[in-house]
């Protein structure tokens, strides 16, 4: 989560994750923090560069980048190919229609969600057709690509994920992409996508704070993560970290830990991930809240990852060789 830590903490962590044997990693892509306590919003694909060149196994992924206002999708389109080539194949591009609170700061305003779902369309159909060679000129409803051509592609075009909420975005994820993301353990947001003809792999999000006090780690989930217990419309049309302040101001710490597992329970965090399972996710991203991340992969190693393999949802298998050392 690039909103709570800076960029050289987000490269170490990459790097660590693939040593505890994580087999892919995710990052946000944002311009600002959902909060000012979070601190810190460093340029993600900096980041991913970094990551990339670091390590050899693990996959990586955007957990989400919006091609639609702050970047134009031919400029999405390079900066994935680059990373597909510095990580050999091991990316994958992950997309949704974005937040007001980082494409505000353009200028270009903030459409409708039916109309971002249009853009985000045709921003995919653009960044397949550049990955596809040669020069591409594309006059559409809300995009002009004139002669342009990547250059550097990799051996593979990076699959294409795409995040969903409701219905049409999960039709739209079916239709255009490769995979679904979601951040909320709904089984119908699955069916939804199956029955719409997706076949790819279903990705989630599972936020959580892990600590020592389990008082102390739901107050540092309501410092951190507080904004996400309203509604997602509330999320995507807020436009900055005050504004979510404001709007997050009578949300309890308990509210928090209801909406994700705090503290030092094994038992506890398994659950959480359990519900995204059964809710016919396959893929896990797991999201400690707050700064203590050294003291997570402590807990992921020692406690959460064997009692995952125990019940067979983790793979066994060896951290990563070659990784460059930790300074």
């Amino acid at each position: 989560m690039c909103e709570q830590l800076g960029p050289k903490e987000l490269v170490r962590n990459g790097i660590d994750a693939e040593r505890a044997g994580f087999d892919f990693t995710v990052i946000s892509d944002h311009f600002h923090p959902w909060l000012e306590e979070q601190g810190e919003s460093p340029f993600a694909w900096s980041v991913l560069g970094a990551v990339a060149s670091q390590t050899s196994q693990m996959q990586l992924m955007t957990m989400v980048t919006c091609p639609i206002v702050r970047y134009h999708p031919a400029i999405v389109a390079q900066m994935a190919a680059t990373i597909g080539l510095m990580s050999d194949d091991r990316f994958t591009l992950g997309l949704g229609a974005g937040e007001n609170l980082n494409e505000h700061v353009v200028g270009q305003g903030w459409p409708p969600a039916n109309i971002r779902h249009q853009m985000l369309e045709e921003a995919i159909h653009i960044i397949r057709e550049l990955w596809k060679g040669g020069y591409v000129s594309h006059q559409g409803d809300y995009f002009d690509v004139h002669d342009a051509r990547i250059f550097s592609m990799p051996k593979q075009a990076p699959p294409i994920a795409v995040a969903a909420s409701g219905r049409e975005s999960c039709r739209l994820a079916a239709r255009t992409g490769s995979a679904l993301i979601a951040t909320q353990p709904k089984p119908e947001l699955v069916s939804m996508y199956r029955d719409a003809g997706g076949t790819g792999p279903c990705y989630a999000q599972i936020a959580m704070c892990w600590g020592k006090d389990e008082a102390q780690a739901t107050k540092t989930a309501h410092q951190y993560f507080r904004f996400a217990v309203p509604a997602w419309k509330v999320q995507s049309e807020l436009p900055n970290p005050v504004n979510f302040a404001a709007a997050s101001v009578t949300v309890r710490e308990e509210d928090v830990a209801q909406m994700m597992p705090c503290g030092p329970s094994v038992d506890r965090h398994l659950e959480g991930i359990q519900q995204f399972l059964d809710a016919g996710f396959e893929r896990i991203a797991v999201l400690q809240a707050g700064r203590d991340q050294d003291g997570f992969f402590g807990f992921w190693n020692a406690e959460l990852k064997p009692r995952l393999e125990k019940t067979g949802l983790a793979p066994r298998r060896e951290a990563a060789v070659g990784v460059a050392p930790r300074n």
